[in-house]
């Protein structure tokens, strides 16, 4: 039986603010990606976010951004390699203070925003991502996107990856996903959304942008939190993977 990651980002509220619908989308996922205070969340949040993993039982990974709360993390910064991974062992720290005192081991780290589609596309950068997670823990898995210059960093030095794939995202015929700023860039369409989630399960291949099919391997398939539509997008995607005879899996038990 074929089987596959269902992830979320989530822990991204902060203070007063109140972002996504955790508790509803934890039970449906196995996997979920916690924020770790730079583009979101804060101590309270992440430590009731690990608790909320902890008691559905679903893999914990630390959701490191740039250190742009403004920005939601979505800004591209102008950073070292240096700056990136020291950014990384920061904020895996944080999240595993509250993993540690939890009982919970972290399986992944997965970049967020742009940090991860820079990441993506330029091998210094993704290289210093990938020994700063190594350095930390040469167990934890690096979830980054399918085909990228993540992945490829990762096989390089021996570090576990997963590739990634989005349910709710458009995607570059180079295989990157398309900008936010570009109309389409977001799927809202649920019946879209699902019948490319089974094709890129099924087939490995997605339509790009510009209309072509192109080659895509998912480990792991992420439904953005921040979406107004993510628990319907979660829900039933993971029925439709569940009515092809897919299961639903923790990285732990696919890499």
């Amino acid at each position: 039986m074929a089987k596959v990651d269902l992830n979320c980002d989530l822990g991204e509220s902060f203070g007063a603010y109140t972002i996504g619908m955790d508790e509803q989308v934890i039970p449906l996922i196995s996997s979920c990606n916690i924020a770790c205070g730079f583009h979101a969340s804060d101590p309270e949040v992440m430590k009731k976010t690990i608790a909320l993993a902890k008691e559905a039982g679903i893999g914990v990974g630390a959701h490191p951004g740039f250190p742009d709360l403004m920005g939601f993390g979505r800004r591209n910064l102008n950073v070292s390699p240096k700056e990136a991974a020291a950014y990384i062992t920061y904020q895996l720290g944080a999240l595993f203070g509250f993993a540690k005192s939890a009982g919970v081991k972290i399986q992944h780290v997965k970049p967020h925003g742009a940090l991860y589609n820079m990441a993506g596309k330029n091998y210094d950068l993704a290289l210093a991502i990938a020994k700063a997670v190594q350095d930390f823990d040469p167990e934890i898995i690096l979830l980054g996107l399918s085909g990228s210059e993540s992945i490829k960093a990762a096989q390089d030095i021996g570090l576990p990856a997963a590739r990634e794939v989005f349910a709710d995202r458009a995607y570059m015929p180079d295989g990157s996903l398309m900008p936010r700023t570009m109309e389409g860039a977001v799927i809202h369409d649920e019946t879209l959304a699902i019948e490319r989630v089974v094709r890129m399960v099924k087939e490995h291949k997605v339509t790009a942008a510009d209309g072509n099919d192109i080659e895509i391997i998912p480990d792991s398939i992420c439904v953005h939190g921040d979406n107004e539509k993510a628990l319907a997008f979660v829900t039933q995607i993971r029925a439709a993977l569940e009515a092809e005879g897919v299961e639903i899996a923790p990285l732990s038990a696919i890499i």
